[in-house]
């Protein structure tokens, strides 16, 4: 009878707060809401991807009950027995798919081997294509130790982001994310300073694609133009003769100065020397870059990626291809290897030179997983062997790395040209009319072409979310963001289009940040939190910030 004469509105009668009734594991009630989806956005015909009559009947009463108040009012959230149980429960992907939410027990989980190449297929990005260029601005020995020593210092800072959420206590982590742990040890500015270098690296990236698409394009328009008018391009570019032909797109008159101005000079004049309509129509950076926003813009402008996600494939069957390519050439090629310390030589450049942090801007990049490396391992099955399985990853990463560096430097014909002929972009110093190299131009440009929009959905989901809570808050306002990421995909494309460059700079940018400066302050402050900081931890780790802030400040003076 009491219970009867309370009123209905009133508060709890168990003083339980809403946040805190029907909760099922550790997801939060108000994100126990099934969503109805409809037959429109299902992708697939699978039976387990479509949503039960129960879970639309559950959603419906969730809504009524929503409706009822405002969002701000508890005093008529859902009872316990409208919110169904994580059996129950289904959520909507930005995909495009609905996914029923599995318990911990039930959640799919990958072996060790799928976890490294996962991993690896991460890693590996546009960055491979320039390794070689900077083994020869570091020099040939200094190149190799200085990747060796690079990686090891990302895979130590990555096992810091990794350990970082399980060293906090009293809290649920289990959902963390890095900027999350940044939140918690620097409030505001730690979450949005990871997520602002974060968005440098993505940024770079889609530019750095840009220039790519270009060139790639370029490339094959030319090799389908040559041979349907039987134009032969061997007089007319500084090469080697023979089947195996390499070519010195920009001879340098200093072997011994930084070729990315070198570069830049000749990109822009390169493609204008034949006063034919189609050269005039079909120039890598005055028209190129300008056909590719016809294509490219409205695939930004989607408001679903799942389209392009499942072509991700291609990422792994190109880089496999790019290494069967670099096995071949150099097995016709043959090495061509002079050990000159320190001093000029007219073919070869010295085992040591002061043009070395252009590779440690190149490889903060091409090793920089951190920012999903936490997500990525959450899907291991063996959760005790994530330090073990994270260190294989990096070391096929870093042969990988090694493997394709070495060998185009190695492979590279001097004499009769000169290794400082390498370029940024090392199919560059292969000419168009390769079959081989045209092959792979075509495999990377269809992989970029759908990656692209997967990056600049990335771009929009952060920046769209922190600004306004919704990842697609209307068509101008996403339309605003993607003409101002293609704008600077163009003008570098244009104006400075030397991938070694964007890549130094952007590793440099967003390494500082989420490599070196973020991870060694976070472990320093939780050993500090644990009582168990010693003055040698905090002494290497400042070090590594000093490393960051060096590498960064480099790429001015290079």
């Amino acid at each position: 009878m009491e219970d009867d004469c309370r009123p209905l509105l009133g508060p709890d009668p168990t003083g339980e707060s809403p946040s805190h009734r029907g909760s099922a594991g550790s997801l939060d009630i108000r994100t126990k809401r099934p969503f109805y989806v409809e037959p429109r956005n299902i992708v697939s015909d699978d039976p387990q991807e479509r949503i039960s009559a129960e879970a639309a009947i559950l959603n419906s009463r969730v809504h009524y009950y929503s409706r009822l108040t405002g969002s701000s009012d508890t005093m008529l959230s859902p009872p316990n027995h409208v919110i169904p149980t994580a059996e129950e429960m289904y959520v909507y992907s930005p995909l495009g798919t609905a996914f029923k939410i599995p318990d911990s027990e039930q959640a799919v989980k990958n072996p060790s081997i799928v976890t490294i190449f996962a991993i690896w297929n991460t890693m590996m990005g546009t960055s491979i294509l320039s390794i070689p260029w900077g083994i020869k601005q570091a020099g040939f020995t200094l190149g190799i130790i200085i990747l060796i020593f690079t990686g090891l210092l990302m895979l130590y800072c990555c096992y810091i982001v990794i350990k970082s959420p399980k060293a906090i206590r009293g809290v649920d982590t289990s959902s963390w994310e890095f900027p999350d742990v940044c939140r918690f040890y620097f409030g505001k500015l730690g979450l949005w300073s990871s997520l602002v270098f974060s968005l440098v690296s993505l940024v770079g990236a889609m530019v750095v694609y840009w220039v790519l698409m270009s060139n790639f394009l370029y490339n094959t328009g030319q090799f389908i133009y040559n041979h349907a008018h039987n134009v032969s391009t061997s007089d007319s570019e500084y090469g080697t003769n023979g089947s195996d032909r390499v070519i010195c797109p920009y001879p340098k008159t200093h072997p011994g100065r930084n070729d990315s101005m070198t570069s830049l000079c000749g990109s822009s004049s390169g493609n204008d020397s034949s006063g034919s309509s189609f050269d005039h129509y079909w120039s890598k950076t005055s028209t190129i870059p300008l056909y590719l926003i016809i294509l490219l813009l409205p695939l930004l402008c989607f408001r679903s990626a799942s389209f392009f996600a499942r072509f991700t494939f291609f990422g792994t069957i190109s880089v496999i291809y790019l290494i069967v390519l670099v096995t071949i050439k150099a097995s016709h090629l043959g090495f061509h290897l002079e050990f000159h310390w320190f001093g000029p030589s007219q073919f070869y450049v010295p085992e040591f030179r002061l043009f070395f942090p252009q590779l440690t801007g190149v490889l903060t990049l091409a090793f920089f997983i951190h920012n999903c490396i936490i997500t990525l391992m959450k899907s291991n099955k063996n959760q005790e062997n994530n330090v073990r399985d994270l260190s294989l990853a990096y070391l096929l990463v870093g042969g990988t790395y090694m493997y394709v560096g070495v060998l185009i430097f190695a492979a590279f014909p001097s004499p009769p040209l000169s290794k400082d002929c390498i370029e940024p972009n090392f199919l560059d110093n292969f000419p168009s009319s390769d079959v081989m190299v045209f092959v792979a131009r075509v495999c990377l440009l269809f992989q970029m072409i759908t990656v692209y929009p997967l990056l600049g959905y990335l771009v929009r989901v952060q920046i769209m979310g922190q600004l306004f809570g919704n990842h697609y808050p209307g068509f101008i306002h996403i339309l605003v963001l993607n003409i101002l990421i293609v704008g600077a995909g163009v003008l570098m494309s244009m104006f400075y289009p030397n991938i070694g460059s964007i890549i130094r700079f952007s590793g440099a940018i967003c390494g500082l940040a989420l490599v070196f400066l973020l991870p060694a302050l976070v472990h320093m402050f939780s050993l500090r939190e644990q009582g168990r900081l010693t003055w040698q931890s905090a002494f290497f780790h400042s070090f590594l910030i000093v490393l960051g802030v060096a590498n960064l400040m480099a790429q001015f003076f290079m």
